[in-house]
Order: C-alpha cells, then sequence, then structure tokens
C-alpha cells in the first residue's frame, strides 16, 4: 500500500521534505556533524564535491574522498533531528519516491558521526578521541518505535539502579554500535567508550548557571556505573538516537567523538577546532575502505 502524502512529504521537485534531497543527491557512507558549518571543514578534504544543498540547519554535500563518494550532512543539535535526518535519508535509499511504496531489497547505509563532546572521566583526556561502542539515550525518542528488540535492557535497568534514576525523567535506552564500524575505525589513536546523550547543554548534563538542577550528584554517579567493566565515559547530544534508529531501520551507525572538554577536572581544550579537524582527517582515512 502507498505511503500517504501526509506521512512522507516531497517538495514539488521530488526531494524529501525537510532534507530537499533526491536518491542520487546522496553516497552510501554517509558523514553526519552538528553544525552546518562543519560541513564544509570536512569537504574540503575531498577531491571533487559534486552536489550541495542547504536548507534550515541541514547542509549536505556529496563527492568524493581518496576516490570514494561519500555525503555529509548536518543534522543540527539533538536527538529529535535525528529522527528527521535518519528517517529521510532511509526513504531516499529504500522508499520509492514516485509509487511511494517500501522497495523489496533494501540498502543499508554507513552513518559516521563526527562530533564534539565532553569527558567525565579523569582518565580520558581533553583533545583525545573516543569511538562509542554503546550509547544510552535519556531522551524518549525510541520509545515512540517499536524498538525493544534494539535495546539492552539490562544495562539500562543497571543505570538506572545505581544512579538512583529520578522517575520524572525518561526511561534511558541503551543500544550498542555497528561492530564492523567499531572494528574498521579503532586504532591505538582511539579509545572505546559508552556514551550518554543528553536532552540539553546546561541542566542535563550538570550545568549550573541561574537554574537549580535536579540531582546535583548526576554526572558523578554516571563516572560511577558500571556494568561488567563497561563505563560511562562521555557526554553528548545525539548518538543514542543515532544507534537507535539506525538500529531499527537496518543502517550501520558509529560515532566519533573529539573530547574537547573533562567535566571531572573543570578542563577545556585550547585548540577545539584543531582536535575536530584531525577527528575529521583520522575518520576520512579510516573509512575509503568501507564497502
Amino acid at each position: 500500500m502507498p505511503i500517504k502524502n501526509s506521512e512522507l512529504i516531497l517538495n514539488p521537485d521530488g526531494s524529501v521534505y525537510h532534507l530537499n534531497l533526491r536518491p542520487e543527491h546522496i553516497a552510501n557512507t554517509i558523514i553526519t556533524v552538528g553544525d552546518p558549518d562543519r560541513v564544509d571543514t570536512v569537504t574540503k578534504y575531498f577531491d571533487t564535491v559534486e552536489f550541495s544543498t542547504h536548507k534550515r540547519e541541514f547542509h549536505t554535500q556529496t563527492g568524493t574522498y581518496k576516490g570514494k563518494r561519500l555525503s555529509v550532512i548536518s543534522t543540527g543539535i539533538g536527538t529529535d533531528n535525528i529522527d528527521i535526518v535518519f528517517n529521510e535519508l532511509d526513504a531516499l535509499v529504500n522508499i520509492d519516491l514516485k509509487t511511494r511504496e517500501i522497495k523489496s531489497d533494501i540498502t543499508a547505509l554507513n552513518f559516521i558521526r563526527i562530533g564534539t563532546s565532553g569527558s567525565i572521566q579523569k582518565d580520558i583526556p581533553i583533545d583525545s578521541f573516543v569511538i562509542s561502542e554503546y550509547a544510552v539515550g535519556f531522551d524518549s525518542l525510541l520509545h515512540f518505535y517499536d524498538s525493544a528488540h534494539v535495546q539492552d535492557f539490562k544495562i539500562s535497568e543497571a543505570l538506572k539502579q545505581q544512579t538512583d534514576w529520578f522517575d520524572k525523567k525518561s526511561d534511558p535506552y541503551v543500544v550498542k554500535s555497528s561492530s564492523n564500524l567499531l572494528k574498521a575505525l579503532s586504532s591505538e589513536q582511539t579509545a572505546t567508550g559508552f556514551t550518554a546523550t543528553n536532552v540539553g547543554f546546561y541542566g542535563p548534563q550538570g550545568r549550573i548557571l541561574r537554574l537549580g538542577i535536579q540531582d546535583t550528584a548526576l554526572n558523578d554517579k554516571l563516572a560511577a556505573f558500571d556494568f561488567e567493566g563497561k563505563r560511562i565515559t562521555n557526554l553528548e547530544m545525539e548518538t543514542s538516537a543515532i544507534y537507535g534508529i539506525a538500529n531499527l531501520l537496518g543502517h550501520h551507525a558509529l560515532s566519533m567523538n573529539a573530547i574537547i572538554a573533562n567535566r571531572a577536572t573543570g578542563e577545556f581544550s585550547a585548540n577545539p577546532k584543531g582536535i575536530v579537524d584531525e577527528l575529521i582527517r583520522y575518520t576520512l582515512d579510516k573509512i575509503i575502505d568501507l564497502d
């Protein structure tokens, strides 16, 4: 049965509603960044750029790096934007936009997030790279989907118990990264981590300016969390949704984090743009051999 116009919204040129993209505009390996301006900082290393478009916070460029076709797209900040971006990118490859029918042969995309993050462990220093093996989401996005089969409930239940989780907050969910991508992009230059995805930058990450927060010890509790040797390493705002939606749709996803702050020591990188640029170049050189 065709998908209704109100459910899959297309622009007059046949592109998907928010991203302004048609199927031919994207590659099978897609780098996501939060900041629209960061798209150019990635594609400046490309050999060629064949396509570019920008609508709202969603900036997309597609081209080649050392012969491999890649797309780079900005998602903006937050898991709600990930819901938009990943569903529309999936629609481009797995729904016939003319007939509005789901294709019989499903295409699996590679998604690699390159973003900034803050460590909550003293031994994960600023200006280092953390690859998220797992992510825990403190938003509620994944609970709107039939998603139990991609969640690790043992870890999320342990987290709630060990942190004395406030029951009026969203129920945490835990999702794993792509094992293949994790193996392909790891090296002696990276640490393997467990990322907490927050619903905000200030209160939800324990920052206090003029507003008091419900649990002033939450970051310390998260840093002390341990499940069979797994500990939470860093905080950011998109990874759990990336892993959740990608897993549900049959795609592969991995989050690469440039650690620009250490919340445990109070340090902030003296050159955050420089460490992000290093991570971009590292990631590009690692993904050129992906299928």
